[in-house]
């Protein structure tokens, strides 16, 4: 049967609660084949400004709904088929309950009694006949017939059967299908579901005596409404790893009395011979159908908002570790520590273009000092390096210490200070080992090329980092244990509104970092890139409609996140969209200036703040642009060029290294936010290992959550609060600290 498709747009508005107009836009540009970037900053007029959050949410929404609506469909179908509209009062009843569901597992509960199941007991005595039976000891439960009256019942019952059984077994059966009508009824599954997530989650060691990073939940309760998200995942891993035996304990009293009440006449006569046998079939019912079913569905729940909360924190971490600020124009030596295969060494001019490459061994088990030192200071004078970056990986505490002290040496004798910073090198690896890296690097060796990652990486994070699969780079919690295709999407999403946030210069941007631009795609990225190569670098944006591939959709979605430096038309490097270039020239003629005074920062100044004093509306008006747009090409105007990142702190740069030995309690020190995760912050303060920060110790008040004080990249004083050695741990502390 055909179900009406339902008005998607207000079902949307109401949960989300923005307006159905919203709703309506978004999905028709969607529809359009915009994307969401190019909505979110050109059409805001069309949406009511809604940002990239509330656009994907609608867009997610609107999936859902209609993935939503196809499942109703099928099942409506399947019951038809299935002969069991026959009935017009199941009939009636079925689609209602149907059309009002609003989630899947609702749609499942209504469907379970009539899927087609493997053989139970309860199909087992309902292919003997029984399913009568069942019907009458229901009846016969609300009255006071004695056990030999129930017999003789049964025995007649029995007689007239093509099956041969005792009634004592027919008796069995009919319990079997009472127990299983329990259990699959639709409301009993919810308001048992409902009721066991305010029971506990529970974990306990599956083997005594074994020691495992797990120890802290070998008898571990909580309530589940208190569960925090990470220890659900980590309770998960330790059940997988096979350290762990994890489950949900309900609270039963509450539950069966539920089902006594509901599925008993009268609450059911326990005292009474077919009384005793329902009540049997009751607890039956739950412990061997429900409470199985029910657990998974708890846990299933419980890790859904787990995986949920741990995807979104490492979404928040990547943005803030993509938006880092870049330390431009300078010369880096990119160290990548290693032990016996030797610390690589890359130096990349303040372009990012490789210049040369080292191996030195100034670690165990060679401990070749001063031939490392000497190649150093030969890379630091022959390049006129101004920055060394350490990678943070193995042997990276013994790289820093020499590193440290060869610049120490080298101050002395020239008297310049040459800084070094430690940075993540999480990706290197995978980035090195790449078919992009081979591309870019085919004469050079794996290691070499995370050398040269890690140098780039600090000239500019976003350009680098686009490179890696977002899953390495190692800024997340858990991320190996969640839904592998929900964080794919996330992150993509998130790298997605990072590269258009900032926006790309055409001229020197890599295909990895153009892929990523609204609208184009990998083959289109390699088209523009090539096509630079052969017609030398873009003077306008106009020229990208001759790159082949680059059709009108794709030009329109991608020309306003491109950057063109130096070029021929001064709004070419500003996030202002061609397509509102006459917008500007409708205001230079408003106010009698002229071109000119949008290159000059003297004159531009002045003409922005004379625009900025008329009314907004009136201005947008006469302008015939929107109010929100209008303001976006004000604030463009005011700083062509403007790289949002410029207004991040930036990173802090290091002259000597730490030793955790030398650090005691109260110390105070300068440190960079590595990471956040749910019950705390990563500080790197110079050690090999960063210190954390654990939630209590963020702030004087109460933190909800981490990111709530601290993000990615921060640069914070802290106080040493414990300096474990045995496990090289150290505990830091942000109270009474500004």
């Amino acid at each position: 049967m055909s179900l009406a498709v339902p008005d998607f747009p207000r079902v949307i508005a109401s949960a989300l609660r923005i307006r159905e107009a919203q709703v309506n836009a978004v999905i028709r540009l969607l529809e359009e084949g915009n994307t969401i970037p190019f909505i979110a900053r050109y059409r805001k007029e069309m949406t009511g400004e809604l940002d990239e959050n509330q656009l994907r949410e609608v867009a997610t929404r609107h999936e859902f709904e209609k993935n939503l609506h196809q499942r109703k469909t099928d099942v409506l179908r399947l019951l038809e088929e299935q002969g069991v509209f026959a009935d017009d009062a199941r009939r009636e009843s079925l689609v209602a309950a149907v059309t009002q569901a609003r989630t899947l597992t609702e749609l499942d509960d209504i469907y379970r009694p009539y899927r087609p199941k493997r053989k139970t007991r309860a199909s087992v005595a309902r292919e003997k006949g029984l399913e009568p039976l069942s019907a009458w000891l229901r009846e016969a439960a609300a009255g006071a017939l004695s056990e030999p009256e129930v017999y003789r019942f049964v025995e007649q019952f029995v007689a007239g059967l093509e099956v041969e059984m005792t009634a004592d077994e027919a008796l069995k059966g009919a319990v079997d299908i009472f127990a299983e009508e329990v259990a699959e009824d639709a409301a009993t599954r919810r308001w048992v579901r409902t009721r066991s997530m305010k029971g506990l989650v529970r974990s306990t060691a599956s083997h005594s005596g074994v020691s495992s990073v797990y120890e802290a939940y070998y008898d571990f309760r909580e309530p589940i409404n208190r569960a925090a998200p990470h220890r659900i995942l980590a309770m998960n891993r330790g059940e997988r790893d096979g350290f762990l035996k994890v489950g949900v304990e309900a609270p039963l009293d509450d539950i069966l009395t539920h089902l006594r009440n509901t599925h008993l006449p009268g609450g059911g006569r326990p005292g009474s011979f077919v009384g005793g046998m329902l009540d049997a079939g009751v607890l039956d019912a739950y412990k061997r159908l429900l409470a199985p079913s029910v657990e998974r569905d708890v846990r299933s729940e419980l890790t859904d908002k787990a995986e949920a909360q741990a995807i979104a924190v490492f979404g928040e971490n990547l943005k803030n570790l993509l938006l880092q600020p870049p330390i431009a124009d300078k010369v880096v030596l990119g160290v990548d520590p290693a032990y016996r295969t030797g610390c690589k060494l890359a130096v990349v001019d303040a372009t990012g273009k490789l210049l040369e490459v080292a191996v030195i061994y100034p670690t165990p088990p060679q401990n070749k000092i001063e031939e490392a030192r000497r190649i150093v200071l030969r890379l630091l004078e022959t390049h006129h390096v101004e920055l060394v970056v350490i990678g943070n990986g193995t042997a990276s505490r013994e790289t820093e210490e020499f590193i440290a002290e060869t610049l120490r040496l080298r101050k002395e004798r020239t008297d310049v200070q040459i800084p070094y910073l430690i940075v993540s090198e999480a990706g290197a690896s995978v980035y090195s080992a790449s078919p992009l890296a081979g591309e870019e690097f085919p004469e050079l060796d794996v290691s070499e090329r995370s050398a040269v990652s890690i140098a780039r990486r600090v000239q500019d994070p976003l350009a680098e980092l686009v490179k890696i699969d977002p899953k390495s780079v190692g800024v997340g919690q858990y991320q190996h244990d969640v839904s592998q295709q929900k964080l794919g999407a996330k992150l993509g999403a998130v790298v997605e509104t990072a590269v258009n946030g900032v926006g790309v210069d055409v001229n020197t941007a890599s295909p990895s970092l153009l892929s990523h631009v609204a609208g184009l795609n990998k083959t289109v990225a390699k088209s523009i890139v090539k096509f630079r190569e052969e017609n030398g670098r873009f003077t306008n944006r106009k020229a990208l409609a001759k790159v082949p591939r680059l059709g009108h959709k794709t030009f329109e979605q991608c020309v306003g996140f491109l950057r063109i430096r130096d070029g021929d038309e001064v709004l070419d490097n500003t996030p202002i969209h061609p397509e509102s270039y006459g917008v500007v020239a409708r205001l230079l003629a408003r106010t009698g200036a002229d071109g000119d005074c949008i290159r000059r920062p003297e004159k531009r100044q002045g003409w922005i703040a004379n625009l900025r004093q008329l009314p907004l509306q009136g201005l947008a008006e006469e302008a015939g642009v929107g109010t929100p747009t209008l303001r976006d090409i004000l604030d463009a105007l005011e700083r062509p060029g403007r790289d949002p990142r410029e207004d991040v702190p930036p990173p802090l740069l290091r002259t000597d290294a730490a030793r955790l030995e030398d650090l005691q309690t109260g110390t105070v020190l300068m440190g960079t936010v590595r990471n956040v995760v749910d019950f705390g912050a990563f500080v790197d303060v110079g050690l090999k290992n960063d210190g954390l920060v654990h939630v209590s110790e963020l702030a004087e008040r109460f933190v909800k959550h981490p990111m709530d004080v601290v993000a990615i990249g921060d640069v914070v004083k802290v106080r040493v609060i414990q300096v474990d050695l045995q496990k090289q741990r150290l505990g830091l502390s942000l109270k009474g600290l500004s």
